[in-house]
């Protein structure tokens, strides 16, 4: 949903008074003074006819008018939609984390995980952004994360406790995959923070990774 207004007044004044607290600002001009607020916005636009690309008057049809227009978007954040966008655009990182951490348990365990095993995997951790996307349409984004996540999980680590056959490990990736859904989960909370929030702890992942490889000897299994 949007308004624009177009400025074919010598000087055009707007004054904006609504009750959406989240207008997206569009068009050839940006208010000159504005307030947003938990509970609405008001904005006022002055154009002068010196400031548009068309003249007053004029012969002919072929003027941009609409170029020259202006208003407000009503813009809805952190719809499921856009959560579940959002949400998608971590899966490559997602399953390569989650590759990485077999990977380490293959080689630790000492016990070789076959490459259909790894697509099985990666499969279940895929139909998890498709759940979220067709639940949330009936039961809202966030239960929808919570069961996609939780089923997910639990479909992992049963599959995962015949392949590495060790409960610590079994425990281990439970829980692992827990704080992983749920850093992603929190992520997608917020807004003017996710990128802060998201790259700081993509760096203690990583640091951790690294700090647990060094005790991996990558041609004979593990450092003693």
């Amino acid at each position: 949903q949007l308004l624009k207004f177009v400025p074919i007044g010598k000087e055009t004044e707007v004054n904006l008074d609504s009750d959406w607290p989240h207008p997206s600002f569009d068009g050839a001009f940006l208010p000159d003074n504005y307030d947003v607020r938990k509970d609405g916005f008001n904005a006022s636009w002055k154009v002068l006819d010196l400031n548009r690309n068309f003249p007053q008057s004029w012969i002919g049809t072929r003027v941009g008018l609409y170029e020259s227009a202006f208003g407000f978007k009503l813009f809805m954040p952190n719809d499921h939609y856009q959560q579940s966008m959002r949400s998608a655009k971590y899966a490559i990182l997602f399953i390569s984390l989650t590759f990485m951490v077999f990977f380490f348990m293959e080689t630790i365990n000492k016990k070789r995980i076959h490459p259909i095993q790894y697509i099985l995997v990666g499969l279940t951790l895929s139909i998890f952004f498709v759940l979220l996307l067709s639940l949330s349409e009936f039961i809202g984004f966030n239960a929808a994360y919570m069961v996609g996540a939780a089923a997910t999980t639990v479909q992992i680590v049963i599959y995962s406790s015949h392949i590495l056959s060790s409960k610590k490990l079994t425990v281990f990736l439970m829980g692992l995959l827990s704080v992983m859904y749920g850093f992603i989960f929190t992520i997608l909370q917020l807004e003017d923070t996710a990128l802060l929030v998201g790259s700081i702890g993509l760096f203690i992942i990583l640091s951790v990774i690294m700090i647990w490889s060094r005790k991996v000897d990558w041609y004979g299994g593990v450092n003693k």
